[in-house]
């Protein structure tokens, strides 16, 4: 990696990846099963990432946009989608597609916003907004949070995925 945009840029993308091969590899007829034991669907998951890829790789580090905000209903996911709500309440009020497609264009998005972000606003301090971040301080704080963020919630999605169907199949050989 010759920068720490271009690291941010492939930190993101393997998080992203992780998440999608997740969240696609759970039949659509079983998003809305809640496991006990996790409290929560596939569907509150993928709308919960919509939300928090929002916040801290696009809205803390340029402000709300536009483009995006007129898209997809940013309220409507705050309000369904964060920890205001109980993850069951949030189910079948945006559909398994709807969720994917606007999931989409937030990752596209957000890696626009990382990709054009000056190396010398890394350490600038976060746009402020109603609500104070709950990690970050700087730019690259809250793009380093994302990341983490993401894969907290691909081990969410394992653990509902393992209990709801099947364990995730990572590939790995066992040997005999």
């Amino acid at each position: 990696m010759s920068n720490t945009i271009e690291l941010l840029v492939q930190q993101t993308l393997g998080a992203y990846d992780w998440f999608d091969k997740l969240s696609s590899s759970v039949p659509v007829s079983l998003w809305e099963k809640t496991p006990k034991i996790v409290d929560s669907t596939v569907s509150w998951q993928v709308g919960h990432q919509v939300i928090s890829m929002y916040y801290h790789t696009i809205m803390v580090i340029s402000g709300h946009q536009l483009h995006i905000t007129d898209v997809i209903p940013i309220k409507k996911y705050a309000d369904l989608f964060t920890f205001k709500r109980i993850p069951t309440d949030s189910m079948r009020l945006i559909s398994p597609e709807q969720l994917k497609k606007d999931l989409e264009i937030i990752k596209k998005a957000s890696l626009h916003t990382i990709k054009s972000l000056p190396l010398e606003e890394l350490e600038q301090p976060l746009v402020p907004g109603k609500i104070e971040h709950p990690v970050a301080k700087t730019k690259f704080e809250a793009l380093d949070w994302n990341c983490k963020h993401v894969m907290w919630h691909c081990g969410q999605l394992a653990t509902i995925k393992r209990i709801i169907d099947v364990p995730y199949d990572y590939g790995l050989k066992t040997t005999k």
